[in-house]
């Protein structure tokens, strides 16, 4: 090899140390975004319906995991996420639905953030409001959109 090349390759290497990567930016895809909200919405319909906790969350990532206003604790994997969904809720889902929905596309990352905003109905009937703060990430996993975590924080009012 000649010496000038050496040299070149040499100032190449070098040079390469010192690249700084460009920070992630979320991508605007319509098209997955698209997905992504219908996948949130397939699962509050599954559980309006009364499908098996299965079935609601068929979605979810092996390792799937949660924080909720309900537990303390991180909820880890799908198997316990379909346990607990097995047992029969306090209040029943009447309505469900999203505002403020925003996905950011990290190549085969979706981050899905918004205000849920729903219905519950109580054993004796009665109706109650349920909102939170929600964010959901998925990752494309074998061709298919999967729920791999989950927050859903309690709306708390403001204290004077």
């Amino acid at each position: 090899m000649s010496t000038s090349r050496i040299r070149l390759l040499t100032i190449c290497a070098a040079s390469s140390m010192f690249v700084i990567p460009a920070p992630a930016a979320a991508a605007d895809d319509p098209r997955v975004a698209g997905e992504i909200i219908a996948l949130a919405r397939s699962q509050w319909a599954a559980e309006i319906a009364g499908q098996p906790a299965a079935q609601q969350m068929s979605q979810l990532a092996d390792d799937y995991t949660e924080f909720n206003g309900d537990y303390p604790t991180r909820i880890d994997g799908k198997d316990l996420a379909v346990r607990m969904g097995e047992v029969a809720p306090y209040a029943k889902p009447v309505l469900a639905d999203m505002s403020n929905a925003k996905v950011q596309v990290y190549g085969d990352t979706a981050i899905l953030t918004y205000n849920y905003t729903g219905m519950t109905r109580s054993a004796d009937g009665k109706v109650n409001p349920s909102v939170a703060k929600s964010t959901r990430v998925y990752v494309k996993q074998g061709g298919q959109w999967r729920l791999v975590h989950a927050n859903f924080a309690p709306v708390v009012p403001p204290q004077p």
